[in-house]
């Protein structure tokens, strides 16, 4: 799933449900799908298009569940305290 991302992050890659952006707390946040049975795999990143050397896609994090079941709270949080994390470290307006 990294590779499919790395070939093509957003917003090459736009709905489908495969690269979605996220919204409301998660905003600045991508998510990226993969279904394989019963599970439902996600990776959540962010692009550093102010990165010093070129953009960045920078992976934060990532999770799995059963399908039709809702990812736990504890993960968004997880997520959004490494994007905060990110963000402070690079002192960057990501805005």
């Amino acid at each position: 799933m990294v590779m499919a991302v790395r070939d093509a992050p957003p917003p090459a890659v736009a709905g489908g449900g495969k690269w979605e952006a996220m919204h409301g707390e998660m905003a600045g946040i991508y998510e990226a799908r993969c279904r394989q049975g019963g599970q439902l795999h996600r990776l959540f990143a962010l692009l550093d298009r102010n990165h010093p050397d070129r953009p960045a896609l920078v992976m934060l994090d990532g999770d799995s569940k059963p399908n039709r079941t809702a990812m736990p709270e504890s993960v968004y949080r997880r997520v959004r305290e490494h994007r905060d994390e990110y963000h402070a470290s690079r002192s960057v307006d990501f805005s």
